[in-house]
This record gives C-alpha cells, structure tokens and sequence, in this order.
C-alpha cells in the first residue's frame, strides 16, 4: 500500500488504522479489497472527506491520497510528506508535529513576591 499525503492546517486529527486491504479512518471502515489490478476507483465513490483523490491497484499494490490535518507545531515531515510505503497491519504511523513550546519560565522576580 502506498498513502500519499495532502497536508493542510486544521483543527481536527485523522487516525487509520489497516488490516490489508481494510482501512478504518477515524472510527469508519473501507474495505479496498474490490479493487482490482488497474483498477480506478474515484474518491467521490468512496464518500469520505479524507480521500481526496483516486484509489487504484498498480503492481498489485494500492495507492490513494488522504488529507492530512496538521497543527500550528507542524514540522517540515508533515508540511513536506513523503509516501507512505510497505506500511504494516495496524495504526498507521504519520509525521508527527514539533514539540509544543514551554511557557515561559517565571521570573524571580514573580517568585519573590516582586520585591
């Protein structure tokens, strides 16, 4: 399988999930395995947000695009994603965002009581 990625800043998550040909994207199941060899399966067939571009089979492999949600920490994997590929049964692992910045330290002074 190959994933291929559309990053875009949002609010929202997208957690899926594959067992071989059956991806469940946040909580909904798509079973893929109709998809035959050159086979083309359009994303306005699938009915989800998250596919934004066509499903097909290429070499016995498939390949789609999902919309990836990334955060204001977005780091240069998530703005600039490669494929995903040779991806194992399970949660699927995207690039995750930098760490969130630390607040600021207080100052000594705010810790004395100011004087």
């Amino acid at each position: 399988m190959k994933i291929n990625l559309i990053p875009q800043g949002r609010g929202d998550t997208l957690q899926v999930i594959k067992l071989g040909d059956v991806l469940t994207v946040n909580g909904e199941e798509f079973d893929l395995s109709p998809v035959g060899e050159g086979d083309t399966l359009p994303a306005t067939a699938i009915g989800s947000f998250w596919f934004r571009d066509k499903v097909e089979r290429i070499n016995g492999e498939l390949e789609l695009t999902f919309l990836f949600p990334i955060p204001s920490n977005y780091s240069q994997e998530q703005a600039f994603p490669v494929p995903l590929v040779n991806i194992p049964d399970g949660v699927v692992a995207f690039p995750g965002p930098l760490p969130d910045p630390l607040p600021p330290a207080p100052s000594m002074l705010t810790m004395s009581g100011g004087a």
